[in-house]
């Protein structure tokens, strides 16, 4: 647990500090010194414009991480509105909103993402819109899910006798029940929006150049792949670990909830 959360630690840091770090400026062109092997000057080489793949990949952390926290705290916000709503809201909304859910997640949510990306155009706007509309639903579901269960408690129902709105009940009572699992779901979310910024930017409607992206990275190195693999293994390396490092962060706190639940049932 200590480990992943180090890791998990170690990527934020790098989100937040990683520019600071660069030892060069990532869109500085050195023709010159295109496609060099890692050396003292350049630790992971340079690319086919002569610019250093480090400071590139630590540039390119506060992007793709940084857009992956977004998108996925959009999700989370828009996904527990629309699940307190449902749970909230009786009958006739439940259903309506659930069967909206359901549309949604009868689209591969990468696919749909691709398409709206391709409609609206390449650039971070279309990004972050794209992977937010296709990102909510898993959140609205354990919203739902969680404030349908929570009805039947012995506080929620005395809070409705007490004449309490429904928006202060949501606030004080179903919010507390259902944060747990959603930081749960959050968390897989957050390392599957990584994924996705990375997959737009490789089919070039993400981040655009000269900007660096892992994802644009990857779209950037793929001609050299044979020649120059290490192009392509750097920030490919950079998706995996974060990826893991997150899903295992999110396993913790899953195995950690578990526990808890189990010395409370106990007690």
């Amino acid at each position: 647990m200590r480990s992943v959360a180090v890791l998990a630690c170690v990527l934020l840091l790098l989100a937040a500090f990683g520019p600071m770090l660069a030892p060069y400026d990532p869109t500085a062109i050195n023709i010159s010194n295109r496609l060099s092997a890692p050396s003292d000057a350049h630790l992971l080489g340079t690319d086919a414009f002569g610019r250093d793949i480090l400071s590139r990949l630590l540039h390119g952390a506060r992007w793709s991480l940084g857009l992956a926290f977004l998108v996925s705290i959009i999700g989370l916000c828009l996904g527990t509105l629309v699940g307190l709503l449902a749970a909230l809201g009786g009958k006739a909304a439940d259903w309506a909103l659930m069967r909206i859910t359901d549309t949604f997640l009868a689209f591969p949510d990468l696919v749909a993402a691709v398409v709206i990306a391709g409609l609206l155009g390449a650039g971070t706007g279309s990004l972050i819109f794209a992977l937010s509309v296709t990102g909510w639903m898993r959140y609205a579901r354990v919203a739902r899910g969680v404030g349908l269960s929570v009805q039947s408690r012995g506080y929620v129902v005395q809070a409705h006798l007490a004449g309490l709105s429904r928006l202060s009940i949501a606030r004080w009572h179903y919010l507390p029940a259902i944060l747990p699992s959603l930081t749960v779901v959050w968390t897989g979310m957050f390392a599957r929006a990584i994924l996705g910024i990375s997959a737009l930017g490789f089919l070039g409607f993400g981040v655009q150049p000269p900007m660096p992206e892992w994802g644009t990275m990857l779209l950037d190195a793929r001609i050299h792949m044979r020649s120059t693999p290490l192009q392509m293994i750097w920030p490919g390396m950079a998706v995996v670990i974060s990826v893991l490092a997150i899903n295992l962060t999110g396993d913790a706190l899953r195995d950690a909830l578990a526990r808890d639940s189990a010395r409370g049932e106990a007690a």
